[in-house]
C-alpha cells in the first residue's frame, strides 16, 4: 500500500518495539540516554508495569502476543515437559496454543509484519511477512516469504547475538557483537518502514536481554564496561527515536520490555538443593535430565523457579499421593520461603500456586509453585547431581517480576498501577480498531 492508498484508506496503524528485558528504572534514572523515551511519556505516556509468572522470555513473548496466561498460551518457560511424561522440550513457535496478536490482525483483513520476536519459529507463512528471533538456528529458516528473506540477506541482517561471547572475562567481543546485532535489527525496522504496507509493524530488540545478562553490574557498580552500557543503550534509544519520526499520524508508536532486570549476586541451583532437603534423589550416579529422577523423588524443579511435585497419576512415576497433594504442597512452599542465602538473605520474595497465575485450556500443564527470588538470586535448575546450592556464573544481572516498562506514543492512553504484559495485546487492537472477543484475553486495553 503507498502513501496515497494510506491517504484513502486512514484505518490507524501499530508500530510496536519490543525491548526485552529493559527495566523502567534505568530509563527514568538516565533521561540524557533515553531522551526518546522521556519524550514519549511526556507527550503520551509511560510508566512501569509487571511481567509475568513466571518473568522468562519464552514464556513471556507468547504471554504477549497473545494477551493471555501461560495456561492459555501452553508455555511455561525455556524448557517444558511432556504431560504423562519425564520428556522435556524446548518451546518454538508451532507449541504457542493462544490466539497471537497478528493471527487477530491478519484475520480482520489487515496486513503484519513481524520482526525477531522470541519463541516464533518456525515463521508463519499466513502473516505479511515474518522473521523468527530467538531459538531461529539461520535466516534461511527463520523468514517468510522469500522476497523478504532475500531483502534481510542483502541487509547483512543478524538474528541474535551469540551469548558464550558473554562468558568472556573481556567482554570486547561481546560488546561489538551485540551493536552490530542492535544495528542489523535497525536496518531491517527501516526497510520496513520503506515498504510502508503494513498496519502491524511488530519488532523486537532482543539484544538490551543479552546486554543486560553479562553487563548489568558494570552499570549498576560502574564497572570496566559502563561506558559501552550505557553507550549501547543511547543508540536503543537514538534507533527508537529515528523509527518515530518515520511513523505518520495514523500510527501510534508502542514500546515496552517483557520483563524487568536487576543485579545477579548468585546462581541458586534449585535440584541441587532439592537433593540436599531431601526431596529429590536420582535412579543413577550420573544423572544429566529429568528422566533420571528416582521413583521416591517428591518433587523436581525447572527454570526459571518452577517446582513440580512428582505426583501420582501425573507423573509416570508419581510418589506422592493426590490426597496428599495439599500437605506436600505446603510443606515445599514453606521450605522456599525459608531459604536464606550465603549471607543470610531470604532467596525467595515469594512462592505463588499454580492456582493464582495459571488458568486456561493448558493449565494442567502448570507447575504447582513458582517461586519468584529476591534480587540478587537467580533461579536454576539442572539435573547433574552434583555441584553447590549456591554459585556464581558469567551473568551479571538477572530477570525481574516487576519494573518492565511500556511506553505509549498516544496522549488519550492511561496506564494504570496494576498494568501487566497481558494488557499490551487488546491495547493495540483497540488503537488499530480492530475488533475483538474480550473474553479471551487476561488484560484490557489501555486507550
Amino acid at each position: 500500500m503507498g502513501l496515497f492508498d494510506r491517504l484513502r484508506d486512514s484505518d490507524p496503524r501499530v508500530a510496536f518495539i519490543g525491548i526485552d528485558g529493559v527495566p523502567y528504572d534505568l530509563v527514568m534514572d538516565n533521561p540524557d540516554v533515553f531522551e526518546t523515551l522521556h519524550d514519549i511519556q511526556a507527550t503520551g505516556t509511560g510508566a512501569r508495569i509487571d511481567s509475568i509468572v513466571p518473568p522468562e522470555s519464552s514464556a513471556c513473548w507468547p504471554a504477549l502476543t497473545c494477551g493471555v496466561n501461560p495456561g492459555g498460551t501452553g508455555v511455561y518457560g525455556f524448557t517444558d515437559r511432556e504431560p504423562d511424561s519425564y520428556d522435556t522440550y524446548v518451546p518454538m513457535g508451532s507449541h504457542v496454543r493462544g490466539t497471537r496478536l497478528w493471527d487477530r490482525v491478519h484475520r480482520a483483513g489487515r496486513e503484519a509484519s513481524v520482526l525477531n520476536v522470541p519463541v516464533t519459529v518456525p515463521p508463519q507463512e499466513d502473516v505479511q511477512r515474518m522473521v523468527s528471533g530467538f531459538l531461529a538456528p539461520d535466516l534461511d529458516t527463520a523468514a517468510h516469504p522469500a522476497q523478504f528473506r532475500d531483502a534481510l540477506a542483502e541487509l547483512d541482517y543478524e538474528i541474535d547475538v551469540d551469548p558464550s561471547l558473554g562468558h568472556d572475562e573481556d567482554k570486547t567481543a561481546f560488546i561489538d557483537a551485540a551493536n552490530s546485532v542492535l544495528d542489523a535489527r535497525h536496518r531491517a525496522f527501516e526497510y520496513l518502514l520503506d515498504a510502508d504496507d503494513w498496519d502491524l509493524l511488530f519488532g523486537v530488540f532482543m539484544t538490551t536481554d543479552r546486554v543486560n545478562h553479562f553487563l548489568f553490574k558494570d552499570y549498576t557498580e560502574h564497572g570496566d564496561y559502563h561506558d559501552d552500557f550505557i553507550e549501547f543503550y543511547r543508540q536503543v534509544d537514538t534507533y527508537i527515536g529515528e523509527i518515530r519520526d518515520r511513523l505518520d499520524d495514523d500510527t501510534t508508536l508502542v514500546v515496552a520490555s517483557d520483563h524487568g532486570f536487576t543485579a545477579e549476586d548468585y546462581e541458586v541451583h534449585c535440584n541441587r538443593w532439592l537433593q540436599e532437603e531431601g526431596w529429590l534423589d536420582f535412579g543413577t550416579d550420573d544423572p544429566e535430565d529429568l528422566a533420571d529422577i528416582s521413583d521416591d523423588t517428591r518433587a523436581y524443579s525447572l527454570i526459571p523457579g518452577r517446582f513440580y511435585l512428582n505426583l501420582e497419576g501425573r507423573e509416570p512415576r508419581g510418589s506422592v499421593a493426590d490426597a496428599e497433594y495439599e500437605t506436600v504442597r505446603d510443606d515445599l512452599a514453606a521450605r522456599l520461603r525459608g531459604l536464606t542465602g550465603p549471607d543470610g538473605d531470604p532467596v525467595i520474595d515469594r512462592v505463588v500456586p499454580r492456582e493464582d497465575a495459571f488458568d486456561g485450556a493448558y493449565a494442567d500443564r502448570a507447575p504447582d509453585l513458582v517461586a519468584i527470588p529476591a534480587d540478587g538470586f537467580d533461579l536454576k535448575a539442572g539435573f547433574s547431581g552434583d555441584g553447590p546450592v549456591f554459585d556464581t556464573g558469567p551473568r551479571t544481572g538477572m530477570h525481574r517480576f516487576d519494573n518492565a516498562c511500556l511506553f505509549i506514543d498516544d496522549p488519550d492512553a492511561t496506564i494504570p498501577d496494576d498494568t501487566d504484559l497481558y494488557d499490551i495485546a487488546p491495547t493495540i487492537l483497540e488503537s488499530m480498531n480492530v475488533d475483538y472477543p474480550a473474553d479471551q484475553f487476561d488484560g484490557r486495553p489501555l486507550v
